[in-house]
């Protein structure tokens, strides 16, 4: 959702409850403008980056196989989006699985 798309139903329900324009003017975007992005390699098997992706990212197992082949096509894919802390978090777990991760701004 866009803030414009915010913004423009924080203003109609302004107008159907105005008691409520107080509380609706401190709603703020919550920003999760980071990007966790997985490497390809000559080293890791397609079964490991995908048990990986499954393990520490909670992707179903479809999910991961298309990352997978994306990361392999591509030579790198934006494998979850969110807030810096809890995809470095992510990106440790899986560095520390020997497969190349890093955590970018999505700006």
């Amino acid at each position: 959702m866009t803030k414009a798309s915010i913004y423009i139903i924080t203003s109609i329900a302004n107008s159907l409850n105005p008691e409520k324009q107080k509380e609706t003017d401190l709603l703020e975007l919550v920003d999760k403008g980071y990007h966790l992005i997985v490497w390809n390699d000559e080293v890791n098997t397609f079964e490991w980056v995908i048990e990986t992706l499954i393990d520490v990212c909670g992707h179903e197992r479809i999910q991961a196989e298309q990352c997978a082949w994306l990361i392999h096509t591509r030579g790198k894919y934006a494998v979850k989006d969110g807030d810096y802390e809890t995809l470095k978090s992510m990106c440790d777990a899986i560095t520390e699985r020997g497969i190349g991760a890093t955590v970018e701004s999505a700006a």
